[in-house]
């Protein structure tokens, strides 16, 4: 059985330009520099700890959040070109899918309904489900456990795709291969250095070279196609 994960944000949905408006005017109102550097320099799954490494002051994360929630329009967010297709092909391969991802539920489901997704998938995991989050491997473990794939995640054809270097090191702790999608939070580089076994440019362009390699030999796992070059980031 194949079974493939994605991250959300900045990997199927093309939302990372509304995190980003948002932090800016948080950060702003708390008076630290805020630029796409920076936030690609200390991004964390985990808001507190990107909070902490960009200078809020620890008793006023609570206060922080509850700002960044008045800035955040998830009603922004859109699907990158190409995704809803790419999932259906995988699907009606008989892949079965999911996604696993540090953005509550409350923010992912309706952006699911509303672009159609629910029905594609499996499984989903969000912050809620689990007390720690990326690069934690307990997300991605407990994705795993929901669609029935007991043992080692070896034993299976399972893959993750995803836009961050935290993405890449929760995979490589469950032992499966991960797919970098550079994106505002990674280049090329950081994502192997954090042990991407393939980078690709989006989920689109990997996933045409995926369902090449399932319809010659049945998995994509034995026959890795060559890493294609991507762009450093999406604007």
């Amino acid at each position: 059985m194949v079974a493939i994960l994605f991250d959300w944000d900045g990997t199927l949905a093309d939302s990372l330009g509304t995190f980003f408006q948002a932090n800016r005017r948080l950060l702003a109102s708390y008076g630290r520099p805020f630029d796409a550097e920076r936030y690609r320099r200390n991004y964390s799954p985990d808001w507190r700890r990107l909070y902490r490494r960009l200078g809020i002051p620890p008793h006023r994360l609570a206060e922080a959040n509850a700002a960044w929630e008045r800035h955040f329009d998830p009603a922004a967010a859109r699907l990158f070109p190409g995704v809803r297709d790419a999932l259906e092909a995988l699907a009606g391969a008989g892949a079965r899918l999911g996604v696993v991802t540090a953005t509550r539920r409350v923010i992912v489901e309706p952006q699911l309904e509303r672009f159609g997704l629910t029905g594609l998938l499996d499984v989903l995991v969000t912050a809620d489900d689990t007390p720690t989050t990326k690069p934690d491997p307990a997300p991605l473990r407990l994705a795993i456990e929901r669609l029935g794939l007991g043992g080692e995640a070896a034993d299976h054809d399972i893959w993750y795709v995803g836009d961050a270097p935290d993405d890449m090191r929760m995979a490589r702790r469950l032992d499966i291969p991960a797919v970098g999608i550079p994106s505002l939070l990674s280049r090329p580089a950081s994502l192997r250095a954090a042990g991407a076994v393939e980078i690709w440019p989006s989920v689109p362009l990997w996933a045409a070279s995926f369902l090449g390699r399932l319809e010659r030999d049945g998995s994509g796992r034995r026959a890795p196609a060559p890493t294609e070059a991507a762009p450093d980031a999406r604007p």
